[in-house]
């Protein structure tokens, strides 16, 4: 098969081959997936930058989507030729979705609706379920003014329609440019502050009549952890999936005085009964077109050196993803 990979850490243009490496053979309980897509995430440039090999040899990327071709033992037979998307395909894993074929856990691969394809398919795993995970995390938006940070990405927007599908009275986005606001304002945000011309913490105060948001949801703690305590409301919750750099520092008394709680969480790790409720419901809403999908970018596997560096500039307005084929 024609697949992607690497051997050491460094740029993209140094460490990513293209070529051909054996077919994968699915184990009992596994499933063999042919990917028509995968999807391009942060993480899975950070992991190629810097962080350590799970293996002399990684295939990048965890998020994919495509068709179950064969299966191992203990799995049923029905599976093969079922549309699926996948979730945590290179996660502690050395074999991702950036290769025409990948094996995984049967459980890994879920059902894709009908009326959503394999390019919004292979944006599920991380972006989605992150979103879904944030903005339902230690109880409801209903009511709530939400302030969703990084509007415009990945993440952030699919954060902003969750938001409003889950009743939040308010949704705030945080955005770098005038064209990443009128993508959020889209989505369903009803004031997209840009950062980079703007004070943040003034206009949330003032579209907040001085109160603050109640969930803060937050792409890079590191960087905006010391605005928390002139973003959130007392009592709030701060939500914080992403950071850019290992420590997450705040100052103790604002965050005290105004009882500001603060979550942690990462995608990959989510508790199997947690995981399943986030993807029945996420299916739930493809399956019944509440989604819209924000592909920025469409990239051929001889082309994974320039998706990876896309992704890393932060400039894309959503997903980027490698196309293996054209659709039926």
């Amino acid at each position: 098969m024609k697949a992607a990979w690497y051997e050491q850490n460094g740029s993209a243009s140094q460490v990513l081959n293209v070529g051909d490496l054996p077919d994968p053979v699915p184990s009992a309980g596994e499933v063999c997936v042919k990917v028509l897509a995968s999807g391009v995430n942060p993480s899975d440039v950070k992991t190629r930058a810097g962080r350590p090999l799970v293996a002399p040899r990684v295939t990048p990327h965890s998020d994919g989507a495509g068709i179950i071709v064969s299966v191992g033992d203990g799995v049923a037979q029905t599976r093969v030729g079922e549309r699926v998307w996948i979730w945590n395909g290179q996660w502690k894993r050395a074999a991702g979705t950036a290769a025409e074929f990948i094996k995984l856990p049967s459980e890994q691969a879920v059902i894709l609706p009908e009326d959503t394809t394999f390019e919004e398919g292979a944006c599920l795993g991380i972006p989605a379920l992150t979103a879904l995970r944030a903005v339902t995390i230690d109880g409801p938006v209903l009511g709530q003014t939400v302030l969703v940070s990084g509007g415009a990405g990945a993440v952030g927007a699919y954060a902003i329609q969750f938001a409003r599908l889950l009743g939040a009275a308010v949704i705030i986005a945080t955005v770098s440019s005038s064209e990443k606001a009128s993508v959020a304002m889209r989505l369903g945000a009803d004031h997209a502050i840009n950062y980079r011309a703007e004070n943040v913490e003034e206009r949330v105060k003032q579209i907040t009549d001085s109160r603050g948001a109640d969930r803060v949801i937050e792409v890079d703690g590191a960087a905006n952890s010391g605005m928390l305590p002139g973003l959130v409301a007392r009592g709030g919750l701060c939500v914080i999936y992403g950071s850019g750099k290992p420590q997450v520092p705040f100052d103790f008394g604002p965050m005290i005085q105004i009882g500001a709680a603060v979550r942690f969480f990462v995608v990959y790790e989510l508790p199997i009964a947690e995981r399943t409720v986030l993807v029945n419901a996420l299916n739930a809403y493809l399956s019944h077109g509440m989604l819209e999908h924000t592909i920025a970018a469409r990239y051929r596997l001889d082309d994974i050196v320039n998706a990876h560096e896309a992704v890393e500039s932060g400039t894309l307005l959503g997903n980027a993803v490698v196309v293996f084929d054209v659709e039926d």
